[in-house]
């Protein structure tokens, strides 16, 4: 019997020291979940490049805890301002003033203008968007539209900032109506000359 004793506690000593070494206790473990968090990050990356899948949508609506999400910018050309918010949740429509997008606009230029940059990122039906837009004629309110969900894209993901600012999305047009001058008839034009 006094030769049992010893071998189970050699026994019980190996089984002691073979957790800590697996990495079980403390910063050993931490150091276990970093590689897991770099492959993942990876993953992400990959995926920004193609398009918005549903699984990065579901994995912010855990992270925030908060029923109606949405990231806001704001867009301009011209006189019109558009606010754009982009909600993770809801039904998949892009709403103009309470309004389908097909609906406010009747030029079939001013929609293409309007969704181009959701377009641009295959993410058209991926989000629920609503903007409310002001002043201006609607080429301007299209084009403020534009601008706004290319912003509010590059809040959403970073990732897409260079696509976006490649296609010229992200740049606000800085050409705006030259005011009316004193004495003249128009911002240059002056009035007819007569000689008597």
């Amino acid at each position: 019997m006094a030769e049992k004793k010893p071998v189970k506690k050699t026994i019980a000593k190996h089984e002691e020291k073979k957790p800590a070494s697996v990495g079980d206790f403390g910063v050993a473990k931490e150091e276990i979940k970093t590689p897991v968090i770099a492959v993942a990050h990876n993953a992400a990356d990959d995926l920004a490049d193609e398009e918005i899948s549903k699984e990065i949508a579901e994995a912010i609506r855990e992270n925030t805890g908060k029923a109606d999400r949405y990231f806001e910018a704001i867009g301009r050309r011209k006189t019109a301002v558009a606010r754009v918010r982009l909600f993770t949740k809801g039904d998949k429509e892009f709403l103009v003033n309470d309004v389908s997008f097909q609906k406010y606009f009747d030029m079939a230029e001013d929609q293409e203008n309007a969704v181009a940059s959701m377009k641009k990122m295959k993410c058209l039906d991926k989000f629920r968007v609503t903007v409310v837009v002001k002043g201006g004629g609607h080429s301007a309110q299209a084009e403020a539209i534009r601008h706004g969900t290319a912003r509010v894209l590059v809040d959403f993901n970073n990732n897409f900032r260079k696509r976006l600012r490649k296609a010229g999305f992200l740049t606000r047009d800085p050409r705006m109506r030259e005011r009316k001058k004193f004495g003249l008839k128009r911002a240059r034009k002056s009035p007819q000359w007569a000689k008597r």
